[in-house]
């Protein structure tokens, strides 16, 4: 029997005999913490993350990879903010090693020293995500607000020295896109044998600087003619992955394989999402994993059932033949443009409020075409405490104020 037979649910399980038709995980992401040394303007930690400082302790984590093993995960993504600010990352990563994971450090590159990456690797470490904002020092450190572009360098000689299989990543937008050419150069100098070109997609910190950050469809339509060049001369030495935005399609994505279908997510503080941007939703009481057993919370839990399957959609996804391709697209991405997370994702064409896609991508084409002086008046919001403090009680003020309005009507 295999290992992943072997920690599969059993049949005669009461709660997987319940909702036969429901998957395990596949895929656990374990966000240790929000704690960062960057300040990247796309992170896609919930822009309040400073009113979620409590963190899961050792014990408690190891509890979750153990609980998620036993339901049928496979892959174990340890990530942040930035995991190795986490002294027991090692300990973490044996156990999961341990259970069987195929497990992958998603990070900055920060803390990882050569002794740290010895211990990483004697602890069954397989693989590492390696994040860029740039090729440029100048860029790379503006996005981030930190100098960190020349450590991030000997981070990638040390991947590469320790043997572990290398991912590079580099999210695009606006201000990268016309370097595509110099990031895929980079990563092919490096010896990655992957690289992630992932244009921003608008959650978290992005979505508060979608102004700043939305590129125009040139800019993105010349970076993938630059992208589809280099695979054709040097697809042997680097695959490279190019995740068009959202904003520029007519039709949604399948958001992480299906509400509830493959990814488990577990924050800092131990709340259980099906994906990263969901505890932004309102109207869920997503459960944690200190109160509740993570196979309750995957098969029974309602912010798990609620948004699985196709019975929960309304038009024109509930009648559209295409339903079971993108079931309706991301929930996160209809609530931010619609309010409506039951709402068909407006990407879609076929939705009636499908013109809130294109409005956002013609006037990014119009502030583009703007003076630069025009752009400047725009700060960009880097992620960091006080900025976190300042949007939540923004949200505060906001929820604050339609609740009185409300009132009065």
């Amino acid at each position: 029997m295999n290992e992943s037979a072997a920690f599969a649910s059993p049949a005669a399980d009461a709660s997987q005999a319940s909702s036969p038709a429901v998957p395990p995980p596949l895929w656990l992401l374990a966000e240790l913490t929000y704690r960062c040394p960057l300040h990247c303007v796309f992170c896609s930690n919930p822009v309040n993350y400073a009113a979620h400082s409590r963190e899961l302790d050792t014990a408690q984590w190891l509890d979750v990879l153990r609980e998620a093993r036993a339901l049928g995960a496979a892959q174990l993504g340890f990530s942040g903010g930035e995991p190795l600010l986490r002294d027991d990352l090692e300990v973490l990563v044996a156990e999961a090693r341990k259970l069987g994971f195929y497990t992958n450090l998603i990070t900055s590159g920060i803390g990882l020293t050569e002794k740290r990456i010895g211990d990483l690797k004697a602890a069954g470490l397989d693989h590492i995500q390696l994040s860029f904002q740039d090729s440029t020092q100048e860029l790379n450190d503006f996005l981030s607000s930190t100098r960190t572009f020349d450590l991030k360098r000997r981070v990638a000689s040390l991947i590469k020295a320790h043997g572990f299989p290398m991912v590079l990543n580099c999210v695009l937008h606006r201000y990268n896109l016309p370097h595509v050419d110099r990031i895929i150069e980079m990563a092919l100098a490096m010896g990655a044998e992957y690289l992630e070109l992932a244009n921003t997609q608008y959650y978290g910190w992005a979505k508060a600087n979608q102004a700043q950050l939305m590129p125009t469809r040139e800019q993105l339509e010349d970076a993938e003619a630059v992208v589809q060049r280099y695979r054709e001369t040097h697809g042997d030495l680097c695959k490279i992955f190019f995740v068009v935005p959202d904003y520029f399609e007519r039709r949604p994505k399948r958001c992480m394989n299906g509400w509830g279908a493959v990814f488990l997510g577990v924050a800092p503080d131990g709340t259980a999402l099906p994906c990263h941007a969901a505890r932004d939703l309102p109207g869920l009481a997503f459960p944690n994993v200190t109160a509740q057993s993570l196979r309750s919370i995957w098969y029974e839990s309602d912010a798990f059932n609620h948004y699985r399957g196709t019975a929960w959609m309304k038009e024109p996804c509930r009648s559209c033949d295409e339903k079971e391709q993108d079931l309706g697209g991301c929930r996160c991405q209809a609530y931010l443009l619609t309010g409506d997370a039951a709402n068909a994702d407006p990407v879609c064409d076929k939705s009636p409020l499908h013109e809130k896609v294109v409005s956002v991508v013609r006037e990014a084409a119009v502030a583009r075409s703007a003076p630069a002086s025009a752009l400047r008046e725009q700060p960009i919001l880097f992620r960091n405490d006080a900025n976190s403090r300042a949007l939540a009680a923004q949200a505060e003020h906001t929820d604050h104020t339609s609740d009185t309005a409300g009132a009065v009507r």
